[in-house]
């Protein structure tokens, strides 16, 4: 499955990158626990687990080399979540930034995945999963946007986080 979403940054493409590139552990694990903390109360509200209980779980996050054009820098990452690998996609992704003018910047994310269990993740996927994923998938991207159109002073507000 593809899942396609995008951001925009008032601010030059040069810092968003080079905010982005300089520590992705630091703003990407809280993002994604956020994220899929949200994707868990979907879960919750469509029928899915006991309604009010959280399900934590953490999430791997790696991230490969940038790959940098002229307009545009792409960043590799997977996203997996840690324990029921059977249940749960992994999800494989490209965050790209790309300059949309000399102040403005798109921050983007493309992301696939395979749902787990088979034909009978498939179909739950195409009823009611992929809207799950979409939304967490919207939610650590625009969670990743809210922190870099702070600015790089708010480095300092990722805090110390581990993946």
């Amino acid at each position: 499955m593809f899942i396609r979403y995008f951001t925009e940054i008032p601010r030059p493409m040069a810092d968003v990158e080079a905010e982005l590139l300089q520590s992705p552990g630091l703003w990407s694990s809280e993002s994604a626990r956020e994220a899929e903390a949200r994707g868990q109360r979907l879960l919750a509200e469509v029928g899915f687990g006991p309604p009010g209980a959280r399900i934590d779980k953490r999430i791997e996050l790696r991230f490969g080399e940038p790959i940098r054009f002229p307009s545009r820098t792409i960043l590799p990452m997977s996203w997996k979540p840690a324990g029921l690998d059977s249940l749960l996609p992994r999800l494989e992704a490209d965050i790209e930034v790309g300059e949309m003018g000399p102040d403005r910047t798109q921050l983007s994310i493309s992301a696939r995945y395979t749902p787990p269990l088979g034909s009978l993740g498939r179909v739950l996927d195409r009823a009611l999963l992929h809207r799950v994923a979409e939304s967490t998938v919207k939610d650590f991207l625009d969670q990743i946007g809210g922190r870099l159109r702070s600015g790089a002073s708010a480095a300092a507000g990722f805090g110390s986080i581990t993946s």
